[in-house]
């Protein structure tokens, strides 16, 4: 699948890289900006696929790029967005998870750009609807947020980091070695202990487990 993508990083090398591996794999892109004012304006004339940005851009070079990408997701609830952090910020985490359902969502690294085959994955991912979440980053808020897992096994406690980085049960299943059913019994007493809705639907999960842990 090729995507239209709008690109917004304001560190030249690191544009460039990211425009090599979205075009090595087929993608186009739109636009390539480095500040957030004009990642709005690429968006509203391009109207891509997908927003790829990094989060600390100009004007402000803080939080710039998480703003704009909130600001356009209210104009467009089904745009989706895919930022890049430097280090894990858990309040950079919850704003962009706040996004909701409407669309994709995902927070990465920067460091896995350059796990090629995995970051282009992510953004296909994303821009499928799903969320995405980096596996430092779940690793670190799981571990900043032990006391409310205290009622998990062990066994649990890996389902559901696995859960929050995206994966369906089946993937789950492989990458555990188990069946799949014996996922289904682990992801159903989480969501039991942990007092969540029930959901079929992968990207909902994450978007509950990572709203527990930011409770």
């Amino acid at each position: 699948m090729s995507l239209n993508v709008v690109l917004a990083e304001d560190s030249p090398l690191m544009r460039d890289l990211l425009v090599g591996v979205l075009t090595r794999f087929g993608h186009r892109l739109a636009a390539e900006v480095g500040d957030a004012n004009s990642l709005i304006e690429a968006v509203r004339t391009h109207r891509p696929d997908i927003v790829v940005t990094d989060i600390r851009m100009p004007p402000d070079h803080s939080d710039d790029g998480l703003r704009a990408a909130v600001a356009l997701r209210g104009e467009h609830p089904a745009l989706p967005v895919l930022v890049l952090s430097q280090y894990v910020e858990q309040s950079y985490a919850a704003r962009l998870l706040d996004l909701g359902s409407g669309g994709g969502v995902g927070y990465l690294l920067k460091d896995r750009v350059s796990a090629v085959t995995e970051f282009v994955t992510a953004v296909t991912r994303v821009a499928d609807g799903e969320t995405v979440v980096d596996p430092e980053v779940v690793r670190q808020l799981l571990h900043r947020r032990q006391d409310p897992l205290q009622r998990l096994t062990p066994r649990e406690r890996e389902v559901l980091s696995l859960m929050a980085e995206g994966r369906a049960n089946g993937a789950i299943a492989r990458h555990l070695y188990v069946t799949e059913a014996a996922v289904n019994k682990h992801v159903s007493a989480i969501l039991q202990k942990l007092d969540l809705r029930v959901d079929g639907e992968g990207h909902r999960r994450v978007l509950a487990v990572l709203a527990y842990l930011r409770a």
